[in-house]
């Protein structure tokens, strides 16, 4: 054994490395591969509802729509509703620095995203949005 080896495995005990390297029948090192458990995949979905902004930057969608999966690019225009949906889901919107929500506020949007599921509320980090009409759902909460 050489000393790169005892070094390796002195490092791999001590929780320094994944995994432990090995010799191969050349007296190479390689290392082993430790199995890694599956993580919860983040989907990419698409909603619709109305966007508004409950305290100051705090931005939700409600009276929104079951997620749906979808791309991260922006809905075209053949993809947004002809009338505001009356959604049962709110969503908390992530991500909202890099869109000017202001200018939507109490408008139906499509909003993409990573969706993160949550109790009380599910998060949505946003991707792209598209203002669908000039009004909400005349139910939506405020």
């Amino acid at each position: 054994m050489t000393l790169s080896s005892i070094l390796a495995l002195s490092l791999a005990l001590m929780g320094g490395l994944k995994s432990a390297p090995t010799l191969s029948a050349q007296g190479s090192a390689h290392t082993a591969s430790a199995q890694v458990p599956a993580t919860n995949k983040v989907e990419v979905v698409s909603v619709t509802g109305c966007l508004r902004e409950q305290g100051a930057g705090n931005w939700v969608l409600v009276a929104a729509t079951d997620p749906v999966p979808s791309l991260a690019n922006q809905a075209p225009v053949a993809e947004l509703p002809k009338a505001a949906p009356a959604g049962k889901n709110t969503f908390r919107l992530l991500g909202v620095g890099e869109f000017n929500l202001a200018q939507h506020r109490d408008r139906t949007m499509v909003i993409r995203g990573l969706l993160i599921k949550a109790t009380p509320v599910s998060r949505i980090n946003m991707t792209s949005s598209v203002e669908a009409l000039a009004t909400c759902a005349a139910g939506a909460p405020k």
